[in-house]
């Protein structure tokens, strides 16, 4: 049985011998949609292991914390009241260090702990517990615990003791398996100099039994719970990684497009041969199993070859998916990829399914023939005609449903469906749209040529069918992603120039340095006005918060970006009677104006009424702008957390450079309107270089699926062409019109494309980026983008359909001499 198998599966494998390039094209769409799906799962995988190495970095990721309000640092004693009052309590400080020469520019996370008090669990719980290590953290000159990809990331070695920008150096390095990417961790003393916050901390590590209940502080210690900590962090980024994944998914349906062509190709040259081998007694069943089998092989080889080119892939985009992350997020995430074995098998069992989707549905469709109509070019036509009706009822219902989740649909999964339904939907009904165009264009009376033309498209359309359709969804696809991304830079940058009014921004070190930065700025005449603001992170119904405390200006009536408002909302804002919302945080709470809003603040409840929304693009919190006298009256030890400043634009250079001078100030804590927006914008770039990187790839996989049906069609086109060629066309001739042909129908389904990519770009607009970021975007047409989109795809098929056309114009008479005895 195994020999007969083996036979068998010899005799098939013959074919992909002959046909050595038809083998190519179809292991290279295994390959590339492989390594589009598996190098963006190995992004995603990546950024997931740093936030769980975050999270789990202290007991075990449970990590309620005790705080100050405001999220300011606090006097230590309130550790020592709370652990003389028995409470499992661990301090903790935090600030960020940038290393002096670094290659890398980036800011490391300095973390403080002390040891001793650590609730039990975490990644450095082993480190605690081995007494030389420990001795070696606590006493002088004690040691900088780091993550391996870290220390390799920044060109550090072990046992360095790097320096830092303003010259303090840090404990030697010392790698600590387990630690999240973009982390320093020493002794609490040691962060206290190195931050320059000597009986300072900034939060306590509580143990998690105990604070179950979240039992009341005494009195005397102000203090507020937290829950959650870096787990907010996976929460905040989870569209981020869904957006990528969906990219990451039509790409792999696309590159499969190749592999639908190439084997339903391959399965209607082998016809004859499944024929004769059916005819000499190999059984239906042997004969599917083998099949399957020699798909499998295929699938294997372009599968293996698809993961190693996607980590190689996604090693070129971590470095602008990381700064991304960093950037709106603040999440720190390990530059360098790492191997992991979870995605290289998921890669391989993607492989695998997707192969079997893609090349066993021409295998069954032998399956069902008749073993007498195998042979027959007709049956399969028939065939052929029968699955073109079924998957146009197929695409009918999928937009139909597309319809109903626009109605009925209210999550990010269902978003993501509609997504797919539209798509998909769209990709089946192409071809019966095609035909339906090309019967209208025959019926126009012209001479044979024209009509043969036309007619022979319409016969080209089932060939090329699935080639066109990867054609279809990457030039819509390209269109809708292209149009929200250029219609988001330009509300962006629109928002910027309103947001960022004030010409200079400073971010004092604590309440009296923002002091002395108040007083120092009232006697520079080129200051025309001080903005001070006061921020704190809070929880409002469990999700993470930003209130922002302004004063009563006219600045801000001329220039906040509202979305919606009531009339003259400034007034009772001022006032503390009501409040301004972020889109993404109303969108959270379903809040609308005029509805009612109440804060749990130290003073007790603080019911603000809604008086309008405004946009906050790139925050993943919500915030909520309200009166500063307001949040300095329930709050009234909170500082200052910045200060913008009015001045002339041709000063504020020259003051930003003396605020850093004479307060010791890092680039950091001042900016000017310029660099803030410079940066803004960079990090906007930084966002979409992956997404524009994955469009390219899937137009660029559309052309070789194109390119495959064209190589595999050419021999079965000269039978066709025979007929022509001894009417008295010559060879140029015929290459022409088959050129002709691919170019009309490519423009056609370009013409489709265009609707499909503006309904697809509404529907990333109106639905997915609101499910996922909870704000809305103006809806923006760019035709010019349309247009340099499909010239672009219409000279991808050009260059794919050249070789075909070549070789029609080398051929010599004989050969299509030949055609007419194969036929006879």
């Amino acid at each position: 049985m195994i020999r007969h198998c083996a036979w068998v599966l010899h005799t098939l494998l013959s074919h992909w011998r002959r046909h050595p390039l038809q083998a190519a094209c179809l292991l290279v769409g295994l390959w590339l949609a492989t390594a589009l799906w598996t190098g963006v799962q190995a992004l995603n995988s990546q950024a997931r292991n740093s936030y769980d190495r975050a999270a789990e970095l202290f007991a075990g990721g449970a990590q309620t914390v005790l705080l100050a309000p405001g999220g300011q640092a606090f006097a230590q004693d309130h550790f020592v009241t709370l652990r003389r009052a028995g409470w499992p309590v661990s301090p903790m400080l935090r600030g960020t260090v940038e290393l002096a020469g670094a290659a890398d520019t980036r800011r490391l996370q300095l973390t403080g702990i002390e040891p001793l008090t650590l609730p039990a669990g975490g990644a450095v719980e082993a480190e605690v517990q081995d007494q030389t290590s420990l001795q070696a953290f606590m006493l002088s000159p004690g040691l900088t615990w780091i993550a391996a990809d870290t220390l390799a990331e920044f060109g550090l070695e072990v046992g360095a003791t790097p320096t830092l920008v303003d010259g303090k150096q840090l404990p030697p390095l010392h790698v600590v398996p387990g630690l999240p990417p973009g982390m320093l961790l020493v002794d609490i003393s040691q962060a206290q100099r190195l931050l320059d916050q000597p009986g300072m901390l900034s939060q306590l590590l509580v143990e998690p039994a105990f604070a179950a209940d979240l039992p009341p502080l005494p009195d005397n210690v102000p203090l507020v719970w937290q829950e959650g900590g870096e787990a907010d962090l996976a929460r905040l980024t989870d569209s981020f990684h869904l957006n990528l994944t969906a990219l990451g998914l039509l790409a792999f349906v696309v590159g499969l497009f190749i592999v639908h062509a190439a084997a339903g190709l391959a399965m209607e040259q082998r016809r004859g041969l499944l024929q004769t081998l059916r005819a000499c007694g190999v059984s239906l069943k042997t004969l599917l199993a083998v099949l399957l089998l020699e798909l499998l092989v295929l699938a294997l080889l372009g599968g293996s070859l698809g993961v190693l080119s996607g980590f190689a892939l996604a090693a070129l985009l971590m470095g602008d998916i990381a700064a991304s992350l960093r950037g709106l997020y603040g999440a720190q995430v390990a530059g360098q990829l790492a191997l992991d074995a979870s995605w290289w098998l998921t890669g391989l069992g993607m492989s695998l399914l997707g192969t079997l989707i893609a090349g066993g549905s021409s295998v069954l469709a032998a399956m069902r023939l008749p073993v007498l109509a195998w042979a027959r070019p007709q049956a399969w036509r028939e065939a052929q005609s029968r699955a073109i009706r079924l998957q146009s009822l197929l695409g009918v219902t999928l937009l139909a449903l597309a319809g109903a989740l626009v109605v009925w649909g209210d999550s990010l999964l269902s978003g993501f469906a509609l997504l797919a339904s539209l798509l998909l939907g769209a990709a089946l009904l192409l071809p019966l749209c095609l035909q339906t165009v090309l019967r209208l264009a025959q019926r126009r009376p012209a001479g044979p040529i024209r009509q043969w033309f036309w007619a022979d498209s319409q016969q080209q359309v089932s060939g090329l069918g699935i080639a066109l359709m990867a054609l279809l969804l990457a030039l819509s696809a390209n269109i809708g992603v292209g149009s929200m991304t250029e219609g988001f830079r330009q509300t962006f940058i629109g928002w910027l120039d309103q947001r960022l009014s004030a010409d200079i921004y400073v971010r004092p070190q604590d309440a009296a340095q923002a002091e002395a930065i108040n007083h120092w700025l009232a006697q520079r005449p080129e200051v025309s006005a001080q903005l001070p603001t006061w921020e704190l992170e809070i929880r409002v119904e469990g999700g993470p918060t930003q209130l922002s405390g302004v004063i009563d200006h006219p600045l801000y009536a001329q220039t906040w970006p509202l979305l919606e408002a009531i009339s003259d909302p400034w007034p009772p804002l001022s006032a503390g009677e009501g409040a301004l919302v972020s889109e993404q945080l109303a969108f959270r709470l379903k809040l609308s104006l005029g509805d009612m809003l109440t804060l749990d603040t130290p003073a007790g409840p603080w019911p603000l009424k809604i008086l309008g929304r405004y946009a906050d693009y790139g925050n993943p919190k919500g915030q909520l702008l309200v009166s500063a006298a307001g949040l300095q009256q329930r709050w009234p030890d909170q500082p200052v957390s910045g200060i913008g400043i009015l001045a002339s634009q041709q000063n504020a250079p020259q003051l930003a450079s003396a605020l850093r001078n004479v307060f010791g100030l890092g680039d950091s804590r001042v900016i000017d309107q310029a660099a803030l927006k410079a940066y803004s914008q960079t990090i906007f770039e930084q966002t979409f270089a992956a997404t524009a990187a994955l469009n390219t790839l899937t137009l660029a996989v559309a052309a070789v699926a194109l390119f495959t049906s064209l190589l595999g069609l050419a021999d079965s086109r000269l039978s066709q062409l025979a007929p022509l060629w001894a009417m008295g066309l010559r060879p140029a001739q015929l290459a022409a019109l088959s050129l002709a042909q691919m170019l009309m129908l490519a423009a056609f389904t370009c013409l489709l494309a265009i609707p499909l990519g503006l309904v697809l770009a509404w529907c990333l607009v109106e639905v997915v980026n609101v499910q996922a970021f909870g704000w809305r975007l103006p809806w923006h047409w760019f035709p010019r983008q349309w247009l340099t989109l499909v010239l672009l795809a219409l000279l991808a098929v050009l260059l794919a359909s050249i070789g075909p056309a070549w070789r029609i114009l080398r051929t010599g008479p004989t050969r299509l001499l030949r055609s007419f005895a194969h036929d006879a």
